[in-house]
């Protein structure tokens, strides 16, 4: 049996009543007031202080300081905090421009085998060397003080974004070539609605190596009401080897002419040339995006370009800006869908399934448009 409380019972109005409830209830008022409010109503009702503890999930020493603030002063008193002068900051603005800088290093610099810190090595590292460095206020610093401190700035030195850094003397200017291709391919598809055809056909051509042919060990459970909500799958797999996909896509009608292959050199991506140059009208000249492959640009490649006079322009993406490639939301879309969790029993099992997913693309095709022709560069 809990033992009853010394304290006096809590005298409430049904005013007071109704303004608490109202503050118990919020999902907006902070939660300290939202607790205090819970913890007066409650005691109000002469619960035990073992039980409200309980039920409200908080420690003795915060029900007694509420209670107590609460008949000493009212509930208004009881529902905020106390006033308090603050004391002067003990860590000088010196101090956190030391952790600041500390921060913008990297831990291996300092000896550590960590690449990136952590708040608790970064705590660690100050209270070690921040001292000898003339901060004596930082000599007890722990994972909250970093934290505080880099709050500030902001600064999160344990995340890592990545970026493309620009290695093309010529990115920007092949950047706009590329952006001005998507322009006029815009203008040519309003164009085509009224009945007027343009003679150039624009393609993007890129290649997605390193398809894997994965193999299950053992059969996969599907499905069943009451028994699994979930398709079930063993942990082990076999790898039979990879595959990759060379994909066209035409920007005015979002059609995909594509092969799949155990390797992409020249001979492959002649091939794929070989299969546009049959399936356009011979009048049109073929306008390809692509990006600065070897087997784009390869002795048999230019080769065979010169036995196909005027047929085909090139329109190179900057180097390591392939993003630039409208192809590249193709490959996204086959990686969420038909290659997403794809498990085959062979090579010709896995090119079989791609090419009936690139077949399925093409009973439902979407032209791929380029929308943003403002980009901000790294």
């Amino acid at each position: 049996m809990s033992r009853v409380t010394s304290r006096p019972k809590l005298q409430l109005s049904e005013d007071d009543i109704e303004h608490l409830q109202k503050i118990a209830q919020s999902r907006t008022a902070p939660i300290r007031e939202v607790l205090r409010a819970q913890i007066m109503l409650t005691y109000f009702k002469e619960t035990p202080i073992s039980e409200i503890q309980k039920a409200l999930h908080t420690s003795r020493p915060s029900i007694y300081k509420c209670i107590d603030k609460a008949l000493a002063m009212g509930i208004e008193a009881a529902l905020k905090d106390k006033y308090h002068r603050p004391r002067e900051p003990e860590i000088t603005e010196e101090a956190k421009a030391w952790v600041i800088n500390l921060a913008c290093t990297k831990p291996k610099d300092h000896g550590y085998a960590a690449e990136t810190w952590s708040r608790s090595l970064l705590a660690k590292h100050t209270r070690l060397y921040g001292p000898t460095a003339g901060h004596e206020c930082l000599k007890s610093a722990v994972k909250a003080t970093i934290q505080r401190i880099l709050k500030q700035y902001p600064l999160r030195p344990h995340k890592i974004k990545y970026y493309l850094e620009k290695r093309d003397p010529e990115f920007e200017q092949k950047m706009q070539e590329v952006l001005m291709v998507y322009k006029e391919v815009n203008v040519q598809n309003k164009m085509a609605q009224i009945g007027e055809m343009s003679p150039m056909i624009t393609v993007s051509i890129d290649e997605k190596p390193g398809v894997q042919a994965i193999q299950n060990i053992a059969p996969d459970l599907p499905p069943e009401p009451g028994k699994r909500t979930s398709l079930r799958r063993d942990y082990e797999y076999k790898r039979l080897g990879t595959l990759s996909i060379l994909a066209a896509l035409d920007l005015h009608d979002g059609h995909v002419i594509a092969q799949v292959h155990e390797r992409h050199r020249s001979r492959e991506f002649i091939s794929l040339l070989e299969e546009l140059d049959s399936y356009y009208p011979a009048i049109c000249t073929i306008r390809v995006i692509l990006d600065n492959h070897s087997a784009h640009i390869s002795k048999e490649t230019m080769q065979y370009l010169k036995s196909k006079p005027n047929r085909f322009i090139y329109v190179h993406t900057p180097k390591h800006g392939s993003w630039l490639n409208l192809v590249e939301t193709l490959f996204g879309k086959m990686a969420r869908t038909f290659l997403k969790h794809i498990r085959v029993k062979s090579l010709s099992d896995l090119k079989q399934r791609i090419l009936t997913g690139i077949k399925e693309i093409n009973e439902s095709p979407v032209v791929h448009q380029w929308r943003k022709f403002e980009i901000e560069t790294y």
